[in-house]
Order: C-alpha cells, then sequence, then structure tokens
C-alpha cells in the first residue's frame, strides 16, 4: 500500500532510509541548504523553494500555484512502488499541506475530511499552510472542501519541530 511520509528536515535521511523511500518532497525557503537523501536520484527529489508565509511579506517567496502545479505534476508521476516522504523546515506546516494536498489529488474519490481526519490522527502537531491548501482546493476544483477540512482540524499542538509520521492514501 502506498504511503506518504512527513518529516522536517533534521529526520530527512533517517525517514527516508526508515521508510525505503524512493521520491522526496523538499519544501522550503529559497537558498536553504538540503543535501539529497543517500539514494533518491535528482529526478526522484522536487525541491520548491517556498516560505511558510500566507501574505506577501518582503524577501520571502509566497506559496503560488505555480508550486501547486509542480507539486501535483511530481506526485502523480510517482509509481506508488515505494513510499514519498515530504518535508520542510519543521515538518509541520508546508510538509503537512504538501501531504494532504497529494492525498487528495491521487485519491480523489477520498472525502477531504476524511484525509485531514487521518492528518490529525498521524499527527498532532500538523497545522497546513493554509494558502497551499486554498491554491490547491482551487486547481483541483474542490469548492473549498479542501479548506473546509483542514479548518475543521484547527491548529496543531505547538511545537518546535514535528515527529515524522505516516499518511496512507487510502481507509486502513
Amino acid at each position: 500500500m502506498p504511503t506518504l511520509h512527513v518529516c522536517p528536515l533534521s529526520r530527512l535521511q533517517d525517514t527516508v532510509t526508515e521508510t525505503r523511500a524512493s521520491h522526496v518532497v523538499t519544501l522550503i525557503n529559497v537558498g536553504s541548504v538540503v543535501e539529497r537523501p543517500q539514494g533518491i536520484s535528482p529526478d526522484r527529489h522536487l525541491f520548491l523553494g517556498v516560505s511558510d508565509i500566507i501574505e506577501p511579506l518582503d524577501g520571502h517567496i509566497l506559496p503560488a500555484s505555480d508550486h501547486i502545479e509542480q507539486l501535483l505534476t511530481f506526485v502523480r508521476a510517482w509509481g506508488r512502488e515505494s513510499p514519498l516522504v515530504f518535508h520542510c523546515w519543521a515538518g509541520i506546516s508546508r510538509s503537512t499541506a504538501a501531504a494532504f494536498i497529494s492525498a487528495c489529488a491521487l485519491v480523489p474519490e477520498r472525502n477531504e475530511a476524511d484525509i485531514a481526519q487521518a492528518l490529525r490522527l498521524a499527527s498532532p502537531t500538523a497545522t497546513p499552510n493554509a494558502k497551499f491548501v486554498a491554491l490547491a482546493d482551487d486547481i483541483l476544483g474542490r469548492q473549498g472542501r479542501m479548506v473546509e477540512a483542514i479548518h475543521g482540524i484547527g491548529r496543531g499542538a505547538e511545537a518546535m519541530e514535528g515527529t515524522p509520521f505516516m499518511l496512507q492514501l487510502s481507509r486502513g
């Protein structure tokens, strides 16, 4: 069964090794140094240089439709033969949004609220970036249901760094 994994940058190599992941999505500020995990080829690593913000801020890159389109293209090309890892700096906001968005895109028949609840159960600290979710909701034609589902689980518990977790694409 294909799985999505989320972790902070500090746990990236360990998470890739432990899960035997084949693909990685990095969502981190432009200029941040991220060493591609051992065993991940360049064509299986998507680097999205984007800040964890929801409104424009000088010196930062606001999430945009182009970032979501790149994410969707990458995850749709993933063969699901082995796990996919998402990470950002803390493993709380950008990466949890990307995992939620990917689950919604890859299993369109699954209810958004169900995916959001699974996300909350897997990670008490998950606080998906609202701008990412709103952009994806629009692109995927979900008519506000993704935004509503994330709003429904509320803000995650305060933490400096999230604990790595798994999100299954299907119920189970």
